[in-house]
């Protein structure tokens, strides 16, 4: 497989600018994952390494080869789509050998080529049938050996698997986690699920109106967002933050002025002024109103088996989640008072949003 590399990467559309500026390298066999919000610009990138989108400055290359003026069929890239893009009248096997067939490749070829990727995929026994006698997980894995039998430089997903239902999503994530693992090729992986990205990927790229927020490896992005943006939109539930001021203590630690008063946190240089308060619902524990960060009803109490999140009414303007262990016996209106690990928080500047401790 062949390493991708983005210089200077540019796209717009007459006067609007999308994608201001890309530098981003892909390493042979790394599966990345671009997440973000919907118009992020996540798409228009792939799209653009695959040649269905004009760059509109930079330089793509694929193995050293610069592709960043060359037709889509000449890149050597596969490609798999969000719609399976199968021809209904034609058999599982000859979906997938197609491109070959249009490459005039021998049928041995073409019959040795599909052969090898119905058994990866589990295609077998699937081969004569057509796309409508298909389910959508069968018709996404044909999808895929369509494009593994090209046997590609690269592999490029475009939200694969959002016309699944839940639970051949996670089937399906699954079966290109296992994929990636036998075949270690380049992947690059277009999704706004961040359980998809959490899953998957090798690194994360979360992008933000056209930019690259952060890049680095799952849980380095979940425990050290450099971002406020990258701390509201990695995890699930979602960081708790909240405006508060800082001030000095009398031994000239910080103190964060939060509901339940005035508690010392590490901030990294900045000891007084305005700072976003950062705080998974992990790292908030049960403890007494004298300790307290945080005292409010619940308001509602989501029970999802392994573990139960609840969201305190701190007040009108903030209610902050929770997250209690499984057996934990909590209902809604009761009053609850937790406290946060002051290791486990993030400070952010209001102005830009960016990481101060």
């Amino acid at each position: 497989m062949s390493a991708i590399e983005l210089r200077n990467i540019r796209k717009a559309y007459g006067s609007v600018t999308v994608i201001p500026r890309i530098d981003l390298r892909i390493g042979s066999g790394e599966f990345l994952v671009l997440v973000g919000p919907s118009g992020c610009g996540k798409s228009t990138l792939l799209r653009m390494i695959a040649g269905l989108e004009e760059i509109s400055g930079g330089e793509i290359t694929i193995g050293a080869r610069p592709v960043g003026n060359l037709p889509p069929a000449e890149r050597n890239v596969a490609m798999v789509f969000q719609d399976y893009a199968l021809y209904p009248h034609m058999s599982v096997a000859e979906n997938m050998g197609f491109g070959l067939r249009m490459r005039d490749q021998p049928a041995k070829e073409v019959a040795r080529a599909v052969g090898d990727a119905s058994a990866i995929l589990k295609l077998d026994a699937l081969l004569e049938r057509r796309p409508a006698q298909l389910s959508g997980g069968q018709r996404q894995r044909v999808a895929m050996g369509r494009a593994i039998v090209r046997a590609p430089d690269a592999f490029l997903f475009d939200e694969p698997l959002s016309n699944l239902d839940a639970a051949l999503r996670v089937e399906m994530r699954l079966e290109i986690g296992k994929l990636h693992r036998r075949m270690k090729a380049t992947t690059v992986y277009v999704t706004h699920d961040q359980v998809e990205a959490m899953t998957l990927a090798d690194r994360i790229v979360v992008m933000n109106a056209g930019r690259m927020e952060q890049v680095g490896a799952p849980l380095d992005l979940y425990r050290r967002p450099e971002t406020l943006f990258v701390a509201r939109f990695i995890g699930s539930p979602t960081m708790n933050t909240l405006p508060c001021d800082l001030a000095r203590g009398p031994d000239g630690t910080a103190l964060a002025r939060l509901p339940g008063g005035a508690r010392p946190i590490p901030s990294a240089g900045r000891a007084e002024g305005r700072v976003i308060l950062g705080i998974r619902p992990e790292d908030l524990a049960v403890c007494g109103a004298s300790e307290a960060w945080f005292t409010g009803p619940l308001a509602v109490v989501e029970r999802l088996g392994s573990q139960s999140f609840g969201y305190l009414e701190v007040s009108d303007a903030l209610t902050v989640t929770v997250a209690f262990d499984r057996a934990a016996e909590l209902s809604p209106g009761q009053i609850v008072s937790v406290a946060g690990d002051p290791a486990a928080a993030h400070i952010f500047d209001p102005a830009d949003g960016r990481r101060l401790n």
